[in-house]
């Protein structure tokens, strides 16, 4: 079965929704056949990885992808990026496209500021990053920085509504399905979310939501969004009280599948807590005091 993310995967700037300013920009450099150094940053599933698939594919160019999330260290621009960089082309121009670009080493972001200025005169670089913050200063520098802003909510409905209508599921699209809806409410701006969970969520034909799901999902992103910001206890705590949940089992996997972002060089011994914890969570009677021991620990790795 296709992912709906690909297979509805803009293929024009017409075609991709919201950020006119940026894209009109894009629009300048397509025509000039060229490019500079490229930093996308936004939040995640707002379209900064189709935003730079775009470019690449507008250009007469050869193209490197690289997910940084996988290849982050300096064996990556040593062994991958140089290579492509150095090697003889009968294009204009080389693009390499860094995609998750938070992830990769505060080392290996030197070096491949380095690598930028070595080839700058054959080869343009796109990074995309949920997190400018993570991206050392000499390299933004070296980039060009859009901002990606996220559709608004009507907008991404219309384009889900749309897919809904094209796929031949629900009754009347998404519009006529208050559960579906509130998958938007829960994931927005992640628009890759959204579509994959509405996608995933169909039973013979109609799309059916479990809503406690939901709930365990909108209380790991404030949870997250916390520990990113580092913020204290007493607040992550707050969290856990205003979500009304009583059982959080689905908290522990949406916190691990973050760790790399949030713990970085102490993602093993975060996830050895998560481990732990979760395996403790089964004898206590009450879930929530377990849950804000355990963020108490990882509040302290991020």
């Amino acid at each position: 079965m296709e992912l709906w993310v690909e297979k509805y995967r803009p293929t024009t700037l017409n075609e991709y929704v919201g950020n006119e300013t940026i894209k009109n920009k894009i629009a300048d450099y397509l025509k000039q056949g060229s490019i500079q150094n490229l930093l996308l940053h936004g939040v995640a599933g707002t379209g900064k990885t189709t935003l730079a698939k775009l470019i690449s594919k507008n250009l007469d160019c050869d193209l490197l992808y690289i997910n940084a999330s996988n290849e982050r260290g300096i064996d990556t621009i040593r062994d991958k990026i140089i290579p492509f960089a150095s090697s003889m082309s009968f294009k204009p121009v080389k693009i390499i496209i860094l995609d998750e670009a938070d992830y990769i080493t505060p080392q290996a972001q030197a070096t491949l500021r380095n690598t930028m200025e070595s080839f700058s005169k054959t080869t343009r670089f796109i990074l995309t990053c949920n997190y400018l913050e993570r991206i050392i200063s000499p390299l933004q520098s070296r980039c060009q920085t859009f901002e990606i802003i996220p559709p608004s909510k009507e907008a991404v409905i219309d384009l889900t509504d749309r897919i809904a209508v094209e796929e031949g599921v629900g009754s009347g699209g998404v519009r006529a399905d208050v559960n579906v809806l509130s998958v938007v409410d829960t994931h927005y701006p992640d628009i890759r979310k959204i579509i994959n969970t509405i996608q995933g969520s169909i039973v013979d034909g109609e799309i059916k939501i479990d809503n406690n799901s939901l709930k365990n999902t909108q209380l790991g992103g404030l949870v997250v969004d916390a520990l990113i910001r580092k913020t204290n206890l007493t607040e992550l705590r707050q969290i856990l009280a205003d979500s009304g949940a009583r059982e959080f089992d689905d908290l522990f996997k949406y916190i691990y599948g973050k760790s790399s972002t949030l713990f970085g060089i102490n993602e093993g011994e975060a996830i050895l807590i998560i481990a732990q914890y979760q395996y403790e969570y089964t004898f206590v009677l009450e879930k929530e005091i377990c849950i804000a021991a355990m963020l108490n620990k990882l509040l302290k790795l991020c």
